[in-house]
């Protein structure tokens, strides 16, 4: 009896094997388009906010160009509508070359100044943090550079600024802090919203897990997870929920 047992038993449990295989496979192909399909969406995000943001440099520009038109005449005016159009224009050309190139997909990492690609991480969220009244303190070190897959790790920065954004209440405080530390690059996201109870802390990097009910997917910070191993760092979750000191912070290390 006990044999038969058995024999019926392992096909069973090999064929649950690998059903569970399968799906895990099925998983993995779904992550990544899905991974794919939010670079790109905020790839998109971030060139309207910087649409919006160069809206003031063209108007300008076009405001220039008409006084200068009405005062050709007047060599001296001129010149000086035209080394102020000279300034519009390089501050055009430097908000497309600092930020629009962090929201192109890259098939190899590549050395990135880790300052520039946070200040485009905060232009993606920047009006929700105008609208919230969001006291944004910045704490970024000059002059840190990693390889990163570009698309990639901005995608990270954005889902916990977002994730810190909507854990504050209006008023609340974003803390961004970026240093080098014995060739390590800690990257720090902190808010004092609600925090997260202990219970969940484990559960927080899990796949379809989620604390925002039916806004959120439960897959943001999976997926940052994955990126960030990816790049052979490591994201380490701190936060409480004791009234008067909540809040949460990641820690994202990077080797450099």
């Amino acid at each position: 009896m006990g044999a038969n047992t058995e024999s019926d038993t392992s096909p069973d449990l090999a064929s649950a094997i690998e059903a569970l295989r399968s799906a895990e496979q099925r998983l993995a192909v779904v992550t990544e388009a899905l991974r794919k399909s939010e670079e790109r969406a905020i790839a998109g995000r971030l060139a309207l906010e910087v649409m919006h943001e160069i809206k003031n440099p063209l108007e300008a520009l076009g405001h220039l160009n008409y006084l200068a038109l009405e005062q050709a005449a007047d060599s001296e005016k001129v010149r000086k509508y035209m080394t102020l159009a000279q300034e519009q224009m390089e501050n055009l050309s430097y908000i497309a070359k600092q930020t629009l190139g962090f929201a192109r997909q890259s098939d190899k990492p590549k050395p990135v100044d880790l300052v520039l690609l946070t200040e485009s991480a905060v232009r993606i969220h920047q009006r929700a943090i105008r609208e919230k009244r969001i006291n944004l303190v910045k704490e970024l070190s000059d002059g840190i550079v990693a390889e990163v897959y570009t698309g990639e790790m901005l995608q990270v920065v954005s889902n916990l600024i977002v994730n810190a954004l909507d854990a504050l209440p209006t008023e609340g405080t974003l803390r961004l802090r970026l240093r080098k530390r014995q060739g390590i690059v800690e990257f720090v996201i902190a808010d004092n919203g609600h925090g997260i109870p202990p219970d969940q802390n484990e559960l927080i990097f899990q796949p379809f897990f989620t604390t925002k009910g039916e806004r959120g997917t439960g897959l943001g910070l999976a997926l940052s997870k994955r990126i960030v191993e990816r790049h052979r760092g490591r994201i380490r979750l701190r936060s409480s929920v004791r009234p008067g000191k909540s809040g949460t912070a990641f820690k994202i290390s990077l080797p450099l």
